[in-house]
């Protein structure tokens, strides 16, 4: 039997969306189409008067700007936001984890703290941008002269940015700044760490104390050591030192329950929430359930479907908490005269989203169906286990360094339009929304999750598949990303407060 070319996502939806292009005059959900309905795209598939919901996936994604036949394309034309909710339905159970999944193991690095490691690099860390060219010019020299004695080193990462100065020492700017570059600083993943400063900045190094300061971890300002040539040669030096320590580490045995796992999507068409997003929130049960870490963030990207999360938060504090960063963006957006609605950006929209109620659905799917345990703010550290939520903007660098500096020692990320990104030092998994994005970008790819839209594999399936390589990439396997070299630029510090 030939496969639909659309799909329902749930029984009360009055849309449906295409999996494949749509001719004028097909039959879907037994009325004829009317136009031509592009793969990503909404039909209607029953009259929708002026002014009422549009409903997909069980919720309102904004209402109609004037009447909609059965069977007309439903999008910016005749769509547009509205600030509606409509009653979370009952949450259905996570993914079942069995006995065996809870026991898995994977392969990585015990760090003398106790903390779990997925990779083993060392950081060159700018304090402030005046240091990021030397940083630069230091991890260069080091990956060149000192890589190659140590095969348990997985390289010299530089952590470079565009802040440090021309900023007030307290408020929300250097407060995000801090605690971001402190989470970089401790992360599991850099078995050890060189900070650079110019020496004459405002965010200086004192700030960082000397907690956790040894053998493996150092710094020092460019102008104390003679400028930039001497603060490379002085830097060899301490790196010398660090690698004959770091590179002795090696892989062990230990539970599945110490991977933290950061949720991301970028550049989402209209499969993301119906292929790659639901998949991934399968594999974030799973790990959930064996005593893992996933972090969903994108607080502007789950606008408009914050009650589903709110609905499974475990207490009113964790609940409360949530309400408080929602609160928290629309007066800041208000702010700068924005909307949040302004989100969905033109490729979304190429793809099929319309409004931001309707792409936060389907951002929220990739954090599963596990019960929310905390909420955090901006680049705080993680402890709790299961499901946990951390304010971010959508950008995806900015949102990504957030989790990352938060102890995410991986990163999963969606992507249906062809996003390009990799995280150092923590190890990004790419998963493509359709299969023509896999086809045309595999080098960038790690899993096609169209598949699912085809009929050939199930959300259940493909979020098993998406676990077991969350596994294999923590024991060490490298990522498409990995592979090509991405993760020295995108390291992208939340820029908050005023530049004096």
């Amino acid at each position: 039997m030939d496969k639909l070319p659309w799909i329902i996502l749930s029984a009360g939806d009055n849309v449906a969306v295409a999996t494949a292009a749509i001719a004028p005059g097909s039959t879907v959900a037994g009325i004829e189409t009317r136009e031509k309905i592009d793969p990503g795209h909404k039909v209607a598939i029953s009259d929708i008067p002026l002014g009422a919901a549009v409903v997909k996936y069980g919720q309102a994604i904004g209402r109609t700007t004037a009447d909609v036949k059965a069977g007309d394309h439903v999008h910016s034309h005749n769509l547009h936001f509205e600030n509606d909710r409509l009653a979370a339905t009952a949450n259905s159970a996570p993914e079942t984890a069995s006995n065996e999944d809870k026991a898995r193991t994977f392969m990585g690095y015990r760090r003398a703290d106790g903390r779990a490691a997925t990779r083993n690099y060392i950081g060159i860390i700018a304090s402030v941008n005046c240091s990021t060219t030397v940083c630069r010019a230091i991890a260069d020299e080091a990956n060149r002269t000192i890589l190659p004695h140590y095969d348990g080193i997985d390289g010299f990462v530089p952590i470079v940015h565009d802040q440090g100065c021309g900023m007030s020492s307290t408020g929300d700017g250097m407060n995000v700044l801090h605690r971001t570059l402190a989470g970089y600083t401790r992360h599991v993943n850099f078995g050890g760490v060189l900070m650079i400063g110019l020496g004459c900045e405002v965010n200086q190094l004192t700030l960082y104390g000397q907690s956790g300061a040894g053998a493996s971890k150092r710094h020092f300002n460019i102008q104390d050591a003679g400028g930039s040539r001497r603060a490379v040669e002085r830097a060899m030096g301490m790196l010398r030192e660090i690698a004959a320590d770091v590179g002795k580490e090696k892989r062990v045995p230990m539970s599945i329950g110490e991977i933290i796992i950061g949720l991301q999507c970028g550049g989402s068409d209209g499969f993301s929430g119906i292929t790659a997003n639901p998949a991934l929130g399968v594999a974030a049960d799973l790990l959930a359930a064996a005593g893992g870490t996933a972090i969903l963030s994108e607080t502007s990207e789950i606008y408009g479907a914050e009650h589903l999360l709110r609905s499974r938060a475990v207490s009113d504090e964790v609940a409360r908490k949530l309400d408080e960063k929602i609160a928290w963006w629309e007066d800041y957006v208000a702010l700068h005269g924005a909307s949040l609605d302004n989100n969905p950006s033109p490729g979304n929209k190429r793809g099929g989203l319309t409004t931001i109620l309707e792409k936060s659905l389907g951002a929220v799917a990739k954090g599963g169906r596990s019960p929310l345990t905390a909420v955090y703010g901006y680049a705080e550290r993680v402890t709790a286990p299961g499901l946990v939520f951390m304010d971010t903007p959508g950008y995806d660098p900015v949102s990504a360094t957030g989790q990352v500096a938060g102890g995410a020692n991986m990163i999963a990320f969606t992507t249906g339009r062809g996003s390009c990104f990799g995280c150092r030092p923590a190890p990004s998994l790419k998963l493509s929304s359709n299969s023509a994005l896999y086809a045309s970008m595999e080098e960038d790819m790690d899993i096609d999750c169209g598949t699912i839209a085809t009929g050939d594999a199930t959300i259940s399936g493909k979020g098993r598949e998406i676990f077991e390589l969350i596994v294999d990439t923590a024991s060490g396997k490298k990522t498409k990303s990995e592979l090509f070299g991405y993760g020295d630029n995108e390291f992208v510090p939340w820029h908050l407060g005023a530049t004096l």
